[in-house]
């Protein structure tokens, strides 16, 4: 089987609130990037962002707890994924 990633932007709230690209595999978020300024103040980002569920980190927290315990985390596990080049970076 191969997983399927996501992207998408959406509002994390930790110690404030963050306007992410947050990183999902099956439609479960696994980790995320902070924005430039640039990407933050564009009112399509926002728009986007507000479409979206808000992400606190205890969600993150337990998405992710989730993935390790289901051998799933693709920046830990190999796994066959459909669009890897859709994972971050570093």
């Amino acid at each position: 089987m191969k997983y399927h990633i996501d992207t998408k932007y959406a509002w994390y709230d930790h110690e404030g609130e963050h306007l992410v690209l947050l990183y999902l595999i099956q439609n479960i978020p696994f980790t995320f990037d902070e924005l430039p300024e640039v990407a933050r103040q564009n009112p399509s980002v926002i728009q986007l962002a507000n479409s979206h569920p808000r992400l606190t980190a205890e969600d993150l927290y337990k998405s992710a707890m989730y993935l390790m315990m289901e051998e799933c985390n693709p920046l830990v596990y190999d796994l066959e994924l459909e669009n890897p080049e859709l994972l971050p970076v570093d």
